[in-house]
């Protein structure tokens, strides 16, 4: 099936493995072309003859570093101009391991570079083109860590948490023009990401690690129910529902013109 109005082509980012693999994966499955961006073009390669034959898609590879300005502009101007693209997902990202003082520049940068910056640009380019066009869906990968920052390393954390927050302004901006956002905010799902940061999944509570299809499946449920953030192992909606109202509550004295009282 090719793509059309209906099923749009599919780009994804980070898609040789993990996450990203078992998304391109599914979305073929639904009847959507697939786009796939990664650095390893010979993997890309390997998914991409699978999908086509397994789903009769059409699935083009797209070998990029998205932490590396040109690569980035190179997949950013495609967003922006191809308009047969109707679903981004901002899935490329990597971890760190250690403590922020223990961080060198250069690991700061990296993962500023890949899990922000890219992120954003993306993000950017989808909206523009998505909007114009009237619709699409835009999936930014997150994590639960936005939401529980202490679980993890201050930098990955705060990447994610400037994920969560983007897409919930991103909502705001673009719910008016046909355009679908989704933050998707995954526990520990058994993926090389955390290998490649030097952590071992296998040392971790296996009550508390997701299997990658199961994560993606269950971030798709709550795509098909117009969710704006998702949270797979989430019993129970009413939870997120209450955190927002909580947060709401806050609103009317968030900025005032004199200092609460208990501060003078």
């Amino acid at each position: 099936m090719s793509a059309s109005t209906l099923t749009p082509t599919a780009l994804i980012t980070g898609a040789s493995s993990g996450i990203g693999a078992v998304y391109a994966e599914r979305l073929a499955a639904r009847g959507h072309d697939v786009l796939l961006v990664a650095r390893d073009r010979q993997r890309l390669e390997a998914l991409a003859a699978d999908l086509q034959a397994r789903h009769g898609v059409n699935v083009e590879v797209l070998a990029a570093d998205l932490s590396q300005p040109t690569d980035l502009s190179h997949v950013e101007q495609r967003l922006r101009t191809d308009q047969s693209i109707g679903v981004l997902v901002n899935n490329a990202g990597i971890a760190m391991h250690g403590t922020l003082a223990e961080a060198t520049p250069e690991q700061i940068d990296a993962l500023v570079a890949l899990n922000i910056v890219a992120v954003t640009r993306l993000a950017s380019a989808a909206a523009a083109q998505f909007g114009k066009a009237g619709r699409g869906t835009i999936i930014n990968l997150a994590s639960v860590v936005a939401l529980a920052p202490e679980m993890f390393n201050a930098v990955y954390s705060a990447s994610k948490a400037y994920v969560l927050s983007l897409t919930q302004t991103l909502h705001g901006e673009l719910r008016d023009k046909g355009v679908q956002v989704q933050a998707v905010l995954p526990g520990v799902t058994r993926t090389e990401i955390w290998e490649r940061s030097g952590l071992d999944v296998a040392h971790i509570d296996p009550r508390m690690v997701m299997e990658v299809g199961e994560m993606v499946d269950a971030a798709l449920s709550g795509l098909d129910s117009k969710e704006l953030v998702t949270i797979p192992s989430l019993p129970n909606a009413a939870d997120w529902q209450a955190l927002i109202t909580a947060r709401d509550a806050l609103g009317p004295n968030l900025s005032r013109s004199s200092a609460a009282a208990r501060y003078k």
